[in-house]
């Protein structure tokens, strides 16, 4: 069970399903920071769902590149945290624009509540970042 832990927990690794595994574990701490940034902007501040949706992006987007590039793509080829960075908001920010369309389409044209739309929108996006991450970022296969 320790070797087990220390595998999916520990280790550094570039094994594909131990980097989706931690990437998923790193995404939902992240959506949970979104997604209560995003409900409060919304509900409590009545902010329209689209611009909260950046708002709360961008503010988890930080906490998302430090476990990202400390522990699931602990790998990296890029040397320069700043290059490293920009590339990470470069593809963080292609996610949050698929995000937009997703939540629009979801909310407006289908009349789906906003919460819903962004917990459908936040599965489809997940597939992208994952993806853009390791093959772009990390230069890893998939």
């Amino acid at each position: 069970m320790k070797d087990l832990t220390n595998k999916l927990f520990v280790e550094k690794t570039d094994n594909i399903l131990l980097q989706f595994f931690r990437f998923i574990f790193v995404g939902g701490t992240a959506f949970l920071i979104d997604f209560f940034i995003y409900f409060s902007l919304v509900h409590f501040l009545n902010v329209n769902y689209l611009i909260a949706a950046a708002i709360a992006f961008f503010i988890s987007v930080l906490a998302n590149y430090y476990l990202s590039t400390s522990w699931v793509f602990n790998q990296s080829q890029i040397e320069n945290r700043a290059v490293e960075f920009n590339l990470f908001l470069a593809i963080s920010f292609v996610g949050l624009i698929f995000t937009e369309i997703l939540l629009y389409i979801f909310t407006d044209m289908c009349s789906i509540n906003y919460l819903w739309s962004k917990i459908f929108a936040s599965i489809l996006v997940l597939f992208w970042n994952f993806s853009a991450r390791r093959v772009m970022f990390y230069g890893k296969k998939l």
